[in-house]
């Protein structure tokens, strides 16, 4: 099984602002960004479809409810250590659980998953530091917010990367994409 990444950030690495919110993202109600980005799909709907489960923690779980319409088609696994109350829409598709990464991954595996999407800033860096990323797509969006949620943080030692490749947009936005070896 392999996990993988698909997230935007602001220029300076950040992938919302301090409070939560990414008004900043083209798109958004704020309607942040350079230019109609909403017509261009930035290999998202390729993405989604070679993925056959998604991973999030918690604030990200409840920034995408605030969305209005649910968006994943997809199984959804929420991380939390607390008891979760899930909206009867969604108890079909979404779930709870705990767990360290690599007990998240494993029992996801052993499920038949082959390919999960890890998304949300705190789950991709514990995914990160548990070394269990495989790809990481990342568009930077043409904003300076100065301060935020970033996407990184620490790590135990250096993860070294290979650039597969790197595409620009007339959106201004800029995307690359990496291998993290095993």
């Amino acid at each position: 099984m392999k996990a993988s990444v698909y997230i935007a950030t602001s220029l300076d690495g950040f992938i919302a602002r301090e409070n939560g919110a990414l008004d900043w993202l083209p798109g958004a109600d704020g309607g942040g960004g350079n230019g109609p980005a909403e017509s261009e799909d930035y290999g998202y709907s390729a993405f989604m479809a070679a993925v056959d489960a998604i991973v999030m923690g918690r604030h990200t779980y409840e920034a995408v409810l605030g969305f209005g319409d649910w968006p994943y088609e997809k199984p959804v696994v929420v991380l939390s250590s607390r008891q979760m109350d899930l909206p009867a829409i969604l108890t079909q598709s979404v779930e709870a659980m705990a767990g360290s990464p690599q007990d998240v991954f494993d029992r996801l595996a052993e499920r038949g998953f082959e390919h999960l999407y890890i998304d949300g800033g705190a789950t991709i860096q514990r995914f990160l530091r548990a070394r269990l990323i495989r790809r990481l797509i990342v568009t930077r969006v043409p904003v300076l917010l100065g301060s935020g949620i970033p996407l990184f943080g620490p790590l135990d030692g250096d993860i070294q990367l290979r650039h597969v490749e790197t595409k620009s947009f007339a959106s201004g936005m800029v995307q690359s994409v990496y291998d993290v070896p095993a």
